[in-house]
């Protein structure tokens, strides 16, 4: 009997391909499931043990590469019991050799491959993310909205001060900009268009 079960996960928004292995050199099982479906999920893992000849009670080993997703994932597969780690997609390595077939399939397989020689012991071969705890993750949240908010800000405030220019205005824009405008166009003497 083999001692542990590895498990692979390529993520859609819809659809997650799970690619199981118990050795680098052994063939490996995949099977799509509905995104987040954790009774499949289940099943799917029982039927992987089962078909790899791996003890019910062995530890399942899990990865999947960090994105949109966040890390509910993480926490849903800790939750049933799974060891897992999320791997930082930029350092999963590449061959250089020419341009390379990129499927779901290959990606998952490669992952399963790497995730093998991870619980092995080879420990450079990827950078782990780290998995902040629901809190911070919540604070970053709040931050990146706050950045983007103020990068907007930024983009809308000069995209009127390149309009008013047009119309030969240099006034600074602030808090009272807006009861000031009324008819500015020192060189025409007339009123802004409102468009």
């Amino acid at each position: 009997m083999n001692s542990a079960l590895y498990m692979a996960l390529e993520l859609g928004a819809r659809r997650w391909l799970l690619a199981f292995g118990v050795g680098v050199a052994a063939p490996s099982r995949r099977r799509e499931i509905t995104a987040g479906d954790r009774g499949r999920l289940r099943r799917e893992i029982a039927e992987a043990k089962r078909r790899f000849k791996v003890a019910d009670t062995a530890p399942v080993q899990s990865c999947y590469e960090a994105g949109r997703d966040g890390f509910w994932i993480h926490r849903m597969l800790a939750a049933e019991g799974i060891v897992n780690v999320v791997v930082d997609s930029a350092s999963i390595e590449v061959s250089r050799r020419g341009r390379r077939a990129k499927t779901d399939r290959l990606d998952a397989d490669k992952l399963l491959r790497m995730l093998i020689r991870y619980g092995s012991g080879e420990r450079t071969l990827w950078k782990v993310v780290h998995v902040p705890t629901r809190e911070a993750e919540d604070a970053r949240h709040a931050e990146r909205a706050i950045t983007a908010l103020v990068a907007e800000r930024t983009r809308q405030r000069s995209r009127l001060h390149a309009l008013l220019a047009l119309h030969g205005v240099r006034d600074p824009i602030h808090t009272t900009f807006g009861n000031r405008l009324g008819p500015r166009s020192p060189w025409r003497r007339k009123c802004l268009p409102e468009t």
